[in-house]
């Protein structure tokens, strides 16, 4: 936990990112409008990126660290900026600034999203020589996102969510398959890939999960949120309380008081087996679907809304935070609660490092690192270890 470089920027810090390879940090200062890159190996080494009356909306690295992207305010052009020879590509009238960028798995192509004369338009580029490859349009009203698979062998689209409507593209244009739950009523909230590609998730405004298959594109799993759940039932439900007590758990009800949030949260565990959702009319609650049997595992039942829930990258292993002093786990053999040994620490947010042994937990005004213990072969594990 020593410090290893200090730098000293011109103006707030807005946004940071680290480059791929970890050589190089990105700050955004927004309102100046600026970015200032640093290098971890050579203090004395600066970038600074100034687009002028254009603004800056938002940056990104490229997959290889040693390109910038910028996206200008007004989303009037996203401009690639190289730390190698400082020459820059420009793309007029990029959808979004921070959606609608996507890269491949092996990092050789990018694909952005772009609207002109009322419609919505795919660039592919390539990230060697940041040259357009292609352009196509897709048959979007206002689109939202983009994602390429993690085999990079097709691109989602979704449509905003006006229009339900998620559409499957090979790189080449051609449109491999149209997704349409229902036409009238809100659509598409978020869509993820499974890491393994072989799934697609979509969630709705209906409050339904669905999920994709790769081969046919046909759905094969729905989930439905409901806000009773009754005996018998075979899911494992898990409820916070101030006090221990006996619960009754024949009748639960899960509807709660709590505003809707914004974001639709989705998340799929390493080994594509379980898929994690919080359905935003019941904030405080996080459902944990077996995929493998196609059926649900696990509910979450928390005092307060759930802020981040991410899991392990290396298992099966699942940690929540509510805006709490503590930190809450699953695992297929249970769930966990671990207080934090800090005063007034409230974690608002986390992340877990590359190989999940450390766990970074954010509080509105401090942050700490905590060790987290690699999780056993043996299915015989148990929450009370």
């Amino acid at each position: 936990m020593q410090v290893v470089q200090l730098f000293s920027c011109l103006d707030k810090i807005s946004y940071i990112e680290w480059a791929i390879d970890s050589e190089y940090i990105l700050c955004g200062l927004y309102k100046r409008p600026m970015i200032q890159a640093w290098s971890l190996a050579q203090p004395e080494w600066t970038c600074k990126i100034d687009e002028g009356p254009a603004g800056i909306a938002y940056a990104r690295w490229s997959p290889d660290s040693r390109h910038i992207l910028t996206t200008s305010d007004f989303q009037l052009r996203l401009t690639v900026w190289s730390l190698l020879n400082t020459a820059c590509v420009h793309v007029q009238w990029p959808k979004h600034p921070s959606k609608g960028v996507s890269f491949t798995k092996d990092g050789k192509f990018a694909a952005i999203c772009t609207r002109r004369d009322c419609k919505d338009y795919i660039n592919l580029l390539s990230c060697h020589t940041w040259e357009i490859m292609g352009v196509f349009a897709v048959d979007t009203l206002d689109l939202s996102d983009t994602e390429w698979s993690p085999d990079d062998s097709a691109i989602v689209i979704w449509d905003s969510p006006l229009e339900y409507k998620v559409l499957i593209y090979s790189p080449d244009g051609r449109c491999l398959y149209k997704y349409q739950a229902y036409e009238s009523g809100l659509g598409v909230k978020s869509v993820s890939w499974s890491p393994c590609g072989q799934f697609l998730a979509v969630g709705s405004y209906d409050q339904m999960l669905r999920v994709l298959n790769h081969l046919t594109w046909k759905t094969f799993a729905e989930f439905m949120h409901l806000s009773t759940v009754r005996a018998p039932c075979c899911t494992a439900v898990f409820k916070e309380v101030d006090e221990p007590l006996l619960l009754d758990m024949s009748e639960l009800c899960l509807s709660d008081d709590f505003a809707q949030g914004n974001d639709g949260l989705m998340s799929w565990s390493s080994d594509s087996q379980y898929i994690c959702t919080r359905n935003d009319s019941m904030p405080s609650i996080l459902w944990i679907w077996d995929i493998r049997h196609l059926e649900l595992a696990t509910i979450l039942v928390q005092k307060d809304p759930i802020r981040a829930a991410v899991w392990d990258p290396t298992c099966t292993r699942l940690v929540v935070c509510t805006g709490s002093s503590h930190l809450y786990m699953w695992t297929p053999a249970g769930a966990y609660c671990v207080s934090i040994p800090l005063p007034q620490f409230s974690i608002v947010d986390l992340k877990w490092n590359s190989d999940g042994s450390c766990l970074f937990l954010k509080d509105k005004e401090s942050f700490c690192c905590a060790a987290v213990a690699v999780l056993p072969e043996s299915s015989e594990y148990s929450s009370d270890d």
